[in-house]
């Protein structure tokens, strides 16, 4: 057992102070998830070779067979130097690059205290302390050097950030079921970065989105924080997931205002009226808003494909559950419905331009036909 705190008692019959040792109720550690998409492509074995870094290993699972869930490239992995709060407390840090233009920054502290410690601690890192900035300044000194390994940068970045509260040990090792009975509240404040306890509907609410394999483990997943109680091997998985889920909802976030920009574009293209010459300049803009759906259509399945699910059912739920809480289906849905449109304005323009092109022609035979008919009856007389 580990003693990681002391209690001061003051013993009057004796008149002597004592220290007495007492066991932390929790033991584990906080992860801050920083992610920005900054380019279309990264080829990571190019930029392998930049930093000498090393490939991420594939997740471990509850399950003894291998292979359940896996990268189809899995992703570059750097240490970084460690990140020292105003507080003092210290955050050991890792970048993970994945091959469709997403950086990850990780920091983790390790973490031995009470619910009450847990509970502040994650309010003030949710809203008090900017890691986005700290990442930002590492990722762009990073993206220096990567540059030649970058395809297509963007020069704004789109970011994503998420915490994730993993407990190993909790005092009297209480089952899944019995944790959420007797800290329901506290994990729920957990999730939400709140101080304050939360009303029963709003706790029951956050605690519905929850899952378990094991009766000793316990996934609790939020917007922008989630809950673990698991080992550190069975928790592995379920932290890359989330990471992988919060990746995805950058990369549609991304192209939802990819396709916002483009189609303002034809909108405005298709405001400048429909005469002749305004159906001719639509082929141009249909020329590009193809383009665009094609680019689009194969960075979403690129995304979609980076982590294969075969046969472990558990992992492919829990990935459902954190997709759906972070928004992924509804940005993803928003991509699709944006796809669509930009399809229909595609066929309408091109459709228009056919249209005026066939009248020209038809203009023209008309134009040559009258010609020859002056000539032929301009001879005769």
């Amino acid at each position: 057992m580990a003693l990681d705190s002391e209690i001061i008692l003051n013993l009057p019959e004796t008149g002597r102070t004592v220290e007495v040792a007492v066991e932390s109720a929790l033991h584990g550690s906080v992860l801050v998830l920083i992610q920005f998409d900054v380019c279309e492509e990264i080829k990571l074995d190019q930029l392998r070779q930049i930093f000498g870094a090393r490939t991420m290993e594939q997740p471990s699972f509850k399950h003894p067979a291998p292979g359940y869930v896996r990268y189809q490239r899995p992703p570059v992995v750097e240490p970084i130097e460690p990140l020292v709060l105003d507080s003092g407390e210290r955050l050991e840090g890792q970048i993970k690059y994945y091959d469709y233009g997403v950086l990850s920054v990780v920091f983790e502290l390790p973490f031995s205290g009470d619910w009450d410690t847990l509970v502040r601690m994650g309010s003030r890192w949710v809203w008090d302390v900017d890691f986005e900035k700290h990442a930002s300044r590492i990722v762009r000194q990073k993206l220096e050097r990567a540059a030649p390994a970058l395809v297509k940068p963007y020069p704004e970045w789109l970011s994503e950030d998420y915490f994730i509260f993993h407990v190993r040990e909790i005092a009297g090792s209480p089952s899944g079921s019995e944790l959420c009975a007797s800290q329901g509240g506290r994990i729920a404040q957990i999730v939400r970065g709140e101080i304050a306890q939360l009303s029963e509907g709003e706790r029951n609410e956050i605690l519905l989105s929850r899952i378990s394999y094991y009766p000793n483990d316990l996934a609790v997943i939020g917007w922008n924080a989630a809950f673990l109680y698991d080992s550190e091997a069975g928790a592995e998985t379920a932290i890359q997931l989330l990471e992988y889920a919060n990746s995805q909802l950058l990369e549609f976030r991304h192209y939802d205002e990819l396709l916002t920009r483009e189609l303002g574009i034809v909108y405005a293209a298709l405001d400048q009226g429909t005469g002749m010459l305004a159906r001719w300049r639509l082929a141009r803009a249909a020329t590009k808003l193809h383009t665009v759906l094609l680019d689009v259509n194969e960075l979403t399945e690129r995304a979609d494909n980076a982590i294969k699910f075969l046969s472990d059912m558990f992992s492919a739920r829990l990935y459902k559950l954190a997709a759906a809480k972070v928004g992924v289906p509804d940005y993803k849905d928003l991509v699709n419905q944006k796809l669509h449109t930009a399809e229909d304005l595609y066929r309408f323009m091109v459709d228009q331009f056919n249209q005026s092109r066939a009248f020209v022609l038809e203009l023209m035979v008309v134009i040559i036909l009258v010609i020859e008919l002056v000539f032929l009856f301009g001879g005769k007389v």
